[in-house]
């Protein structure tokens, strides 16, 4: 991947957490009920993001993929994901 480094930088600028991944191999527990059925986690978002960082072509290809999937905070500091 061309401009791992500009995209490592970009996503630090969003997430300054270093969590590690949860579950069993990195893979997420299954959730429990109805109410929470449709939450998205930080640790998913996080993961999210990763994920469209490795396949992102450069930083500007990142910062337009993350907008379009609601992964970058709005004007509250929400993510349109989490809503």
């Amino acid at each position: 991947m061309s401009g791992s480094v500009e995209v490592r930088q970009f996503l630090l600028r969003y997430d300054g957490t270093d969590a590690g991944t949860s579950g069993y191999g990195g893979v997420p527990a299954q959730r429990g009920g109805q109410a929470d059925a449709s939450r998205i986690s930080d640790d998913q978002v996080r993961r999210a993001r990763l994920a469209v960082a490795q396949g992102a072509l450069g930083a500007e290809d990142c910062a337009e993929l993350l907008d379009m999937l609601g992964l970058v905070p709005d004007d509250d500091g929400r993510l349109p994901v989490q809503r």
